[in-house]
């Protein structure tokens, strides 16, 4: 991921990487500390609990856009720029990576396809706006991301983005991204517990956030 943000420079754009170190149990923090990312320990468990440290942590010195990239294979960091783009020419305040026509085969599970159509349906039916996918790698705004004011410490976090970006009228766009199988097993879409779980916080999500 770090090669690929270096290789992916834009005159006049620098980028900084921050990895949230949120329980792993492998070497995770050593090898990005070593590649030169700045590591952040959260120990609250909880996908939201990591993106609210990450942003704490650059609240010292905010940037003009944040990215959101999951750290499992599955994304392309080398598609950033295609997310940034229309943030830097002032087209879009949110932008979503759509997974959903570009995936490789298996890397979106069956659970994964229906809890997405799942959620954006439901997200269509409360807000009005229809999204093709929740997926986690996305640019935002850092003004606008501070407008939305976001709190949710779990699974419910994309949804609580995605509804409030309506709520508080930002310019929302979907670009196609790729998606491959992601290196080693998810805690929610690889189990079925894990999947039951958070399908139960997306729909508390969708009813409290709306």
């Amino acid at each position: 991921m770090l090669d690929a943000l270096k290789q992916n420079r834009t005159p006049g754009r620098h980028f900084g990487c921050v990895v949230v170190d949120n329980g792993s149990t492998d070497n995770t923090a050593e090898v990005a500390r070593r590649l030169g990312a700045m590591v952040i320990q959260e120990s609250r468990r909880g996908y939201g609990s990591a993106c609210l440290a990450g942003l704490e942590h650059l609240r010292a010195a905010p940037p003009d856009a944040v990215v959101f990239l999951d750290a499992d294979f599955s994304d392309h960091p080398e598609e950033i720029s295609s997310l940034l783009d229309p943030i830097t020419e002032d087209r879009a305040d949110l932008v979503i990576g759509d997974r959903t026509r570009l995936a490789q085969p298996g890397a979106l599970l069956p659970q994964q396809r229906f809890g997405n159509a799942l959620a954006t349906r439901l997200i269509a039916l409360r807000t009005g706006h229809r999204y093709r996918d929740m997926g986690p790698f996305r640019a935002i705004r850092w003004s606008a991301l501070e407008s939305l004011q976001m709190s949710d410490p779990t699974w419910g976090w994309n949804v609580e983005m995605q509804m409030r970006a309506v709520q508080n009228r930002l310019r929302v766009l979907e670009v196609p991204v790729q998606y491959r199988p992601r290196i080693g097993q998810s805690k929610i879409s690889g189990t079925l517990r894990g999947s039951i779980r958070a399908g139960g916080k997306i729909l508390w999500a969708v009813w409290q956030y709306g």
